[in-house]
């Protein structure tokens, strides 16, 4: 039901009166229109959307009425609570019946004569969504994730001795692991500047970087939203920044696509990757890169170049994509992500996974105990939080959590030197209910009050390898 504050919430006017219709006529091209002739779970999202379509974003994210089908849309099951999800996000079910269709599509007769119509149908694929990224479909590829997208330009894109690569202590190991192994072999240089955590500000983000460039930047390598406490980056100002000194910019969006309502014509950058399987929703092994067209030409796919006469080797981001055979299955069902995301409202899911991140965060920053790494401001975060204990090591709270109370988090800490600031990290989504991150939040402050049971309490922190 609808609470009385929402009602100060809803405009004089009906801005999303258009909104399904809309829809329909942009995103219903992709995959034959399998998604409108699908489950009744879809139809009932889009039957809740028109029920509080005149609600602002801000209210619609607190109205259970939508929230409860979109929670059916979903086949995870309630005996585990997953608050993992930036690790990887599980699809609806309209996705995971459209992947398997279009695998029994793919074994039904020779691969050759698949492959040639599946190739026409991802461009639509494609198309639909370069529209909700805000991008031509000719200025982005196909990828497996945000880390081939990253690591192609990366490798690829033409530096000098002495030349300098920028990023933070909050960027992804693998890809600051390319940059040292390309400046042990080629003598560029690696510059992390450290983040305060939470930042106070966005300008507070922007001179951090600006106070890292020298006269021998090249390339800002930053995250739209940061794997480790999910602090989000002003991205356009840091490219005009960049732009200034002539620096091009490289963004790691691998929490942002589908997260943050954004387009990426408005942030300017010169490159950016994301991972489709994390907040779209899509299938496993599925991503995205897009680059300046003025770019395509110097950066060689990690793979080397091409000898298909189907398009120019040299300007073509299909270039991007020929890595010998691969399945389609996976590429032609973002079709239904981006159906389904783009039935309950980009703008809307952003203030809802908002919302469920709030939900917890103010509840349990209250303790004294606790500590809160993420600021709860909407301009600096999303959904992705991260929390620690006074004197609880993270790895045993984490294993506590999921043993003893099947809740799955993952482990975060602040960079790769101190490990001193610790902490879990919290990534619920559209299917996580309230009393779920309530029960979380009860398990936290009972460990806050009385510590960790043994072994628990045991552990030690281990800095190895994270996952984002």
């Amino acid at each position: 039901m609808r609470s009385e504050n929402d009602a100060n919430d809803r405009p004089t006017e009906r801005p999303n009166i258009m909104e399904r219709r809309h829809f329909l006529k942009t995103a219903g091209v992709t995959a034959g229109l399998a998604t409108f002739l699908g489950p009744d779970s879809f139809r009932g999202v889009e039957a809740a959307v028109s029920e509080i379509a005149d609600l602002t974003p801000h209210a619609a994210a607190r109205d259970e009425t939508l929230w409860r089908e979109v929670k059916q849309a979903f086949t995870v099951s309630r005996s585990q609570i997953n608050l993992d999800n930036g690790y990887a996000c599980p699809s609806p079910r309209v996705v995971t019946e459209a992947f398997v269709r279009y695998i029994w599509d793919q074994e039904q007769g020779p691969y050759g004569v698949y492959i040639d119509e599946a190739r026409e149908q991802t461009r639509t694929v494609k198309k639909s969504l370069a529209r909700l990224f805000g991008s031509g479909a000719d200025e982005i590829a196909f990828v497996r994730n945000t880390t081939e997208a990253l690591k192609t330009v990366l490798y690829g894109i033409p530096l000098n001795p002495g030349d300098e690569v920028l990023t933070t202590t909050h960027d992804y190991p693998s890809l600051v692991r390319v940059v040292r192994n390309r400046e042990q072999k080629e003598g560029i240089k690696l510059v992390e500047v450290p983040v305060p955590f939470p930042a106070g500000s966005m300008d507070e983000l922007v001179k951090v970087i600006e106070n890292g460039i020298t006269s021998k930047t090249r390339v800002i390598l930053v995250s739209h939203i940061t794997y480790t406490t999910g602090q989000v980056f002003p991205i356009r100002e840091i490219c005009e920044l960049a732009h200034r000194h002539g620096i091009e910019v490289i963004v790691d969006g691998a929490h942002a696509v589908a997260h943050l309502d954004f387009k990426v014509s408005d942030l300017d950058c010169d490159y950016y990757g994301t991972s489709l399987h994390k907040w779209l929703s899509a299938p496993k092994g599925t991503g995205l890169l897009y680059m300046k067209r003025e770019h395509v030409e110097k950066i060689e796919p990690l793979y080397g170049p091409t000898m298909s006469l189907r398009f120019n080797p040299l300007t073509s981001m299909q270039k991007y994509e020929s890595v010998g055979t691969q399945p389609q299955p996976p590429f032609l069902a973002i079709g239904e992500a981006v159906a389904f995301h783009n039935a309950i409202g980009p703008k809307r899911k952003e203030e809802r996974l908002r919302y469920l991140k709030n939900y917890w965060a103010e509840r349990l920053r209250e303790h004294p105990r606790i500590k809160l790494y993420t600021s709860t401001a909407p301009e600096m975060s999303c959904c992705i939080a991260g929390v620690g204990i006074e004197g609880v090591d993270p790895t045993g709270m984490r294993d506590y959590l999921w043993n003893e109370h099947h809740v799955r988090t993952s482990r975060g800490r602040y960079d790769r030197e101190d490990t001193g600031r610790t902490w879990v990290r919290i990534t619920p989504n559209l299917y996580t209910t309230l009393p779920e991150l309530d029960y979380f939040c009860d398990v936290m402050e009972e460990v806050a009050d009385n510590g960790l049971p043994e072994p628990y309490s045991e552990y030690a922190f281990d800095p190895s390898i994270m996952r984002r």
